[in-house]
């Protein structure tokens, strides 16, 4: 039996929100046509909405309209990915920074224990999701103590784009174990309010990460 996806409310962002994380996570891959009326068929809607919710991905960078062909999944080449990941590294160590400053009663205690010696038991186990689930929590809890909306938007912006290439990297020999040792280091900056070393120390575990990319490129596109 088909299954369709149920959306109430502003169809065209809960439409939106799905395909997001459908193309975020590769469940529709890169390249894949978007086909309007099967899409409006699924989500039981107009294909105006369904339209309306592709064109926002679209102004995200997440999907491209060819005329006279309709919407795909856009493909990252390389030369946009590590410009990308240029970008990401600025901003992930503003976000670091910026959680010291802008949120000084913050409890870091949990984010600390997420990269506790279960993590590292698991990391030794090749657990990987257990290490990518980790580094999102620290995205999480930094990206909320920073208080920035417009950081916030820019930074959500590419991690749709480049959340499968984080997990992807996160399966390179040692990469996983390096991450974690990494960011124990960030978050014992950040719990002792050292925003300038917390932020340095971010750019590094993202600049060790693009290298990780560069040298692996083939397997990460």
């Amino acid at each position: 039996m088909e299954t369709k996806t149920v959306c109430n409310g502003d169809n065209a962002a809960k439409i939106e929100h799905v395909l997001r994380d459908r193309i975020s996570r590769h469940k529709i891959a890169p390249g894949a046509k978007l086909r309007e009326v099967a899409l409006a068929d699924e989500f039981s809607v107009s294909r105006a909405r369904v339209r309306l919710a592709l064109q926002s991905l679209e102004g995200h960078g997440l999907v491209e309209h060819t005329p006279n062909r309709g919407f795909s999944v856009r493909r990252l080449d390389a030369a946009e990915l590590f410009q990308l990941y240029d970008t990401f590294e600025v901003l992930e160590g503003l976000s670091a920074r910026l959680a010291v400053e802008n949120a000084p009663g913050w409890d870091w205690a949990p984010l600390a224990d997420a990269f506790g010696e279960e993590l590292e038991e698991r990391v030794a186990a090749d657990d990987f999701d257990a290490m990518f689930d980790a580094v999102m929590f620290y995205r999480q809890e930094v990206n909320q103590a920073a208080a920035n909306r417009t950081l916030d938007g820019f930074l959500m912006s590419i991690y749709d784009r480049v959340h499968m290439i984080i997990r992807r990297t996160l399966l390179l020999p040692g990469r996983a174990r390096q991450s974690l040792q990494e960011h124990r280091l960030i978050i014992s900056a950040i719990q002792n309010r050292d925003g300038q070393t917390a932020e340095e120390l971010k750019r590094r575990n993202m600049r060790s990460a693009r290298q990780q990319i560069r040298e692996h490129i083939d397997l990460m596109l």
